[in-house]
């Protein structure tokens, strides 16, 4: 297979260049006479090697093209008037021909598979490590193997696997069961939990209990639910992790490395400097940005020109994605902090003219309709009525209700695209959610609504917190589908939870006019893109997934 070529290619030269690049957290360096030949047996080497595996999760998170595949053809999220991937999102004729994210997140991840195949055959070369740390770098690579295993077999289904480094030209390609896929997924997590040390003190790097958060999760996906509960409850209890007394303290740029964050891309303290073409990053790409906090945000700078203009703290908007009015519809803003934690509704003028004056309401953009009465003359509304038909289908998708939890006002100039906020991957309200669903599964309603009630509870309002608790008889599949969308809406997991719970068609039915047009049973997965296709010469052995053209 011809990809596969590439990525030893794309790996190789990606180490070399990031041994010249200098960070703190989880550094590279160049240290004289480290070349190509003794990168795998030197202690030096072999870390640029491991940190190198790690860059590869930057394609997925926080970028464009992982939300669109991890988010988008869901429930809750439909197109705003930007978005470029409608194929993702509406499923619209999507095929492997026309979606160019497919394409860059199967290239990146078999690089990192690759990468990690290379560093798990070779650790025990290395002449200058201990025992220990050879144990530990291991575990570093079989977690990343794992995890990015886990990103492709759900994405694309039983595609091409190995655990072997390739060296040389193949040009054949394999079909593999996703139960042999997710064999090593377990093999690997498991040894990363025997082997992980419990803290780090480099940031971004995976630890026992995320690695035991992660394993949680796949146990979970996979139907294990007592051992998934295990593991999310070993997490909960045993590692010092707690949730945020304040659910929108959470997404602080000054508060980012907390308590509850179990795992993140840190791009807070490795940051690229600029997000044009670089060598600072694996085949020339910069990696080193969080751009979601372009993605969400309604045309703002569109509603009122002069008394209203595009700045920092209200962002540079994209307007790629919109809420469906069915997740607007699931939070209960009246007891649930969740609401204004995760969405602005209100935009003040920050340029004065005539009579507005600066911090007076220019735009308003309320999840219920309002009457003729309720509209202001003095701003613009944006109510369910104009926005939303009586389908729920957007009627308009420009300006909206827009996710405010991946804004960065600390960027220095409003048309600046990168943010150094790090991309939470793994955090302690998921392992709450994931021993609840695990416990409804095993027919444990009263533990299930326990869990579920502590995420809740902190999501609360101030003297609300009664009426956010939920009693067992209302612990049902959909119940926690909604409680992870009011949790966790925007952080690259909703496509896999509905998949996972064999909702993704029923819900989209339901709950997403847009999608519900083109959506069909074989979107449950992803067409594999074309160029690898072209690229194979066993093209009857490796074919593209059922449905596509």
């Amino acid at each position: 297979m011809k990809i596969l070529r590439y990525t030893w290619i794309l790996g190789l030269f990606g180490l070399m260049i990031l041994i010249s690049s200098c960070e703190k957290k989880l550094e590279e360096f160049n240290p004289s006479g480290l070349t190509a030949a003794n990168i795998v047996t030197k202690a030096a080497g072999f870390d640029a090697l491991v940190n190198a595996a790690y860059s590869y999760d930057r394609f997925w998170y926080g970028k464009e093209e992982g939300i669109s595949v991890s988010e988008m053809g869901t429930d809750i999220w439909t197109s705003g008037s930007g978005d470029v991937y409608p194929q993702l999102t509406q499923y619209n004729n999507l095929q492997g021909s026309n979606t160019a994210s497919l394409t860059l997140l199967w290239n990146n991840f078999y690089a990192a598979i690759n990468l990690c195949n290379t560093g798990i055959s070779s650790v025990s070369k290395v002449t200058d490590y201990t025992a220990a740390q050879k144990a530990t770098r291991e575990g570093e690579l079989r977690f990343l193997r794992a995890f990015y295993y886990w990103h492709i077999v759900e994405t694309w289904g039983g595609v091409n696997f190995t655990t072997q480094p390739t060296t040389g030209v193949v040009t054949t390609a394999n079909r593999t069961s996703v139960d042999t896929i997710y064999n090593q997924i377990f093999t690997d997590l498991k040894f990363a939990v025997a082997n992980l040390p419990t803290t780090t003190t480099d940031y971004g790097r995976v630890t026992v209990p995320a690695a035991k958060a992660f394993l949680a999760r796949m146990y979970l996906t996979r139907g294990m639910n007592a051992e998934a509960n295990a593991l999310a409850s070993n997490v909960i209890k045993n590692y010092g992790y707690s949730l945020l007394p304040k659910f929108s303290d959470l997404w602080l740029m000054s508060n980012l490395k907390n308590k509850e964050v179990i795992w993140a891309v840190d791009y807070s303290t490795i940051l690229t400097n600029n997000d044009l073409t670089t060598s600072s990053y694996p085949n020339g790409h910069s990696r080193g940005s969080n751009n979601a906090h372009l993605l969400w945000l309604m045309v703002y700078d569109q509603v009122n020109t002069s008394t209203l203009i595009r700045d920092i703290p209200y962002g540079r908007p994209f307007n790629r994605y919109m809420p469906t009015l069915s997740l607007l519809n699931l939070f209960d803003d009246v007891n649930d902090s969740r609401y204004s934690g995760s969405f602005q509704t209100v935009w003040l003028a920050n340029k004065a003219s005539g009579t507005v004056k600066i911090g007076d309401t220019v735009a308003y953009c309320p999840k219920v309709s309002l009457t003729a009465a309720q509209r202001s003359t003095k701003y613009t509304t944006y109510d369910v009525s104009k926005v939303y038909g009586a389908t729920g289908a957007p009627i308009q998708n420009k300006f909206y209700v827009s996710l405010s939890k991946f804004m960065d006002p600390t960027r220095t100039s409003v048309a600046e695209a990168q943010s150094a906020r790090d991309v939470f991957v793994i955090r302690l309200a998921e392992m709450y959610l994931i021993a609840a669903e695990a416990k409804m599964n095993l027919n444990d309603k009263d533990s299930a609504a326990y869990y579920i009630n502590q995420i809740r509870t902190r999501a609360a309002k101030p003297g609300r917190t009664a009426q956010m608790q939920i009693t067992a008889s209302q612990v049902n599949l959909d119940f926690i589908l909604d409680e992870r969308a009011r949790e966790l809406c925007g952080e690259q997991l909703r496509w896999f939870d509905l998949k996972r719970t064999g909702k993704l068609i029923t819900r989209i039915n339901s709950m997403n006019p847009d999608a519900a047009k083109y959506i069909q049973p074989y979107h449950l997965l992803r067409p594999i893109p074309q160029t690898q296709l072209d690229a194979v010469t066993n093209k009857t052995v490796f074919t593209q997934n059922p449905g596509y053209n």
